[in-house]
């Protein structure tokens, strides 16, 4: 049994996590949940009992075995290496330590070996790499990938509790015929509306979002040399992302050997029938666990490409799930222990 602290547990991806924590069976001997002072006074259920929400400090990890973390990257900065110098090994869900050279950056799916290289602290990727990479691992050990193209339609809860509630207040006050609130999460309103920017933009022109898909996928994927070309939009949709993706390997795939692929691959599940109007959506993707693909066809003019569409459950695949299926791929690691 493991000694277990979640930081950031009421928060939107925290939430999921403890919900997955017991759906699971993880081996907790015990759970201790971790906040700022402003949380202080709340509780959390979880086994049946009611938990209080106790200070986030250094000393709060003494005795700490797994430290699941959903915080801001500047907390996640000063914590993560306090929790992993007391003994704990953090999966940390922030960007803090993603490109760090001494940190892995696992998808288990993908490649769960990496997570014995740790050194306290092992990094949850972005919530829009993690299903990509789910859907590209299967054809780049076919295949070989060498370029991605990836559109993102991604929804309001990546931004968390603030990003869902701006899009409610902003729809009830188009329905209502209502003034429409000022936007504060996002650039611009949201309901009703696509936004073409997640995160800051850098020099080049591309947002940090787009940076973040392009680099962790090539250390998810241990490969530098795959060109990843990304435009991220945030879509008035609550929950689950979708991803337009075209695909250009080194040699041929063809729809039917995709779905082959697929079929057989861990955490996908195949959607993929235009005729019956079967394919992937995010609202019936919301509060499962696989990634999903679909409207799979071969590009008009490049046998060597292919185009799908790739839709998954940002709060739980992309964040919360991801980061407990660490933790179940730590427990590999120190059986005895769990």
């Amino acid at each position: 049994m493991k000694s277990v602290a979640v930081v950031g547990a009421s928060g939107a991806v925290g939430e999921v996590m403890v919900r997955l924590l017991a759906e699971r069976n993880f081996p907790v001997g015990s759970i201790k949940f971790l906040a700022s002072e402003r949380s202080l006074g709340k509780s959390i259920e979880f086994g049946g009992e009611k938990h209080p929400l106790e200070l986030l400090t250094a000393e709060a990890f003494e005795g700490v075995d797994i430290v699941l973390s959903s915080t801001p990257g500047s907390i996640s900065k000063e914590f993560s290496p306090l929790a992993a110098k007391a003994g704990a090994v953090v999966v940390d869900n922030s960007s803090a330590f993603r490109m760090d050279p001494d940190v892995p950056l696992v998808v288990p799916e993908v490649n769960p070996h990496d997570v014995a290289n740790h050194k306290g602290i092992i990094a949850n990727p972005n919530c829009s790499t993690i299903q990509m990479v789910v859907a590209l691992k299967p054809l780049h050990d076919a295949a070989r990938i060498r370029r991605v193209v990836v559109s993102t339609y991604q929804s309001v809860s990546g931004a968390g509790q603030k990003g869902m509630h701006e899009l409610w207040s902003q729809t009830e006050a188009h329905v209502s015929g209502k003034d429409v609130p000022s936007p504060s999460k996002f650039a611009h309103p949201i309901a009703f509306n696509c936004v073409p920017h997640i995160d800051d933009f850098l020099p080049n022109g591309y947002t940090k979002e787009e940076m973040k898909m392009v680099h962790e996928t090539r250390k998810i994927m241990g490969d530098n040399t795959i060109d990843v070309c990304p435009t991220c939009v945030r879509v008035p949709v609550l929950h689950s992302h979708s991803e337009s993706i075209l695909v250009e390997t080194e040699r041929p795939v063809t729809p039917e050997m995709a779905r082959e692929l697929w079929s057989k691959a861990p955490g996908l599940t195949v959607l993929d029938d235009p005729g019956q109007l079967v394919y992937p959506l995010p609202a019936s993707a919301r509060d499962r666990d696989d990634v999903f693909v679909g409207r799979i066809r071969q590009d008009l003019h490049n046998p060597n490409a292919l185009l799908f569409w790739c839709v998954g459950d940002n709060l739980r695949k992309g964040a919360a799930l991801n980061a407990v299926q660490i933790a179940e791929e730590l427990l590999k690691l120190d059986p005895v222990g769990a």
